[in-house]
């Protein structure tokens, strides 16, 4: 019984997980070099100042990705424009 199980939960948990890492690998913030960027620190003030609550913050290939609570308080996995700020939809 256990090993039917197994067979069904593995394709499940791969396509899942496909999924998740497809999801963020088309997000493009900006074409600017990274010499233009703003700090993160700087983006962080901003969104702080604006009711954000930061839990962790990572600089991708055009992209800030911001982990935290909005707001609103809804948990949140945003990413920004390095140069302007401007949040950018997936």
């Amino acid at each position: 019984m256990q090993r039917s199980y197994s067979r069904l939960l593995l394709p499940l948990l791969l396509a899942v997980y496909a999924g998740a890492a497809s999801a963020h690998g088309n997000v493009v913030c900006t074409k600017a070099p990274k010499s233009e960027w703003k700090s993160h620190e700087e983006l962080q003030k901003k969104l702080v100042a604006e009711g954000w609550v930061i839990r962790r913050m990572e600089a991708t290939n055009s992209c800030y990705e911001v982990y935290a609570k909005d707001p609103k308080g809804n948990r949140v996995e945003a990413f920004f424009d390095p140069v302007t700020f401007a949040r950018v939809e997936e």
